[in-house]
């Protein structure tokens, strides 16, 4: 149970404010499966120990809370046109695949384009924080998402 909740508070409370955490709380419960009890205690304390002290974000977690309720508020939308393949002749004269950019045709790997539903553009889930990580990452996002929406320069 203990080296389950580690897991939980890794990926809820640490987030990616320390990407190890998971690793460390993973590598714990590792260690209960391999060793056993008494014998995986330290493993456990050092994981909890490491959880304690290191930054928080709960960010992804409600990233992917608020992305989780919109899948099921828009379950029925269509995919995008230009993010369906087009296998046919018939599904190309519909527009299938039109304007569909190719990641890897752009110097970053990533293609200016909107991939989400109408009723969802221009939607941004993920708000890192300033902590651990999180600082580096939300840099990161933050050219990533000028680059999606056209603004690169």
């Amino acid at each position: 149970y203990i080296a389950r909740r580690l897991i939980r508070i890794a990926t809820e409370d640490v987030g990616l404010a320390d990407p190890n955490a998971l690793r460390v709380a993973v590598a714990a419960a590792q260690a209960v499966e391999y060793l056993g009890m008494p014998e995986a205690d330290l493993a456990l304390a050092e994981a909890a120990a490491y959880l304690a002290l290191v930054p928080k974000s709960n960010a992804i977690y409600r990233a992917f809370e608020e992305a989780k309720a919109d899948v099921q508020r828009t379950v029925n939308e269509p995919v995008p046109l230009h993010l369906r393949n087009p296998v046919t002749k018939t599904m190309r004269a519909l527009g299938y695949g039109e304007g569909y950019r190719y990641a890897h045709d752009y110097a970053e790997g990533v293609a200016p384009m909107e991939s989400l539903p109408p009723s969802l553009s221009g939607k941004e889930y993920y708000h890192p924080k300033e902590a651990g990580w999180e600082s580096k990452i939300k840099e990161r996002l933050e050219q990533l998402r000028r680059i999606i929406r056209g603004q690169n320069s």
